[in-house]
């Protein structure tokens, strides 16, 4: 079995409607998901805010 080279400590909380804060170790900013365009209309949700998508992170993620 391989040695582990990394582990994600990571902290999720809900700020308002569907915005959440992500919390991740080693980084000084959080990083801010929500809503926005097809998925914010697939919901009918209208946010206060737009923000990415955790959808989108692991796209871009699996795109690289």
């Amino acid at each position: 079995m391989a040695d582990i080279v990394h582990t994600s400590r990571i902290s999720i909380t809900r700020d308002r409607g569907p915005i959440r804060i992500a919390q991740i170790e080693g980084f000084s900013e959080p990083v801010h998901y929500g809503v926005h365009g097809g998925i914010q209309t697939f919901y009918q949700v209208d946010p206060v805010e737009e923000h990415a998508a955790t959808l989108d992170h692991i796209v871009g993620a699996v795109a690289a």
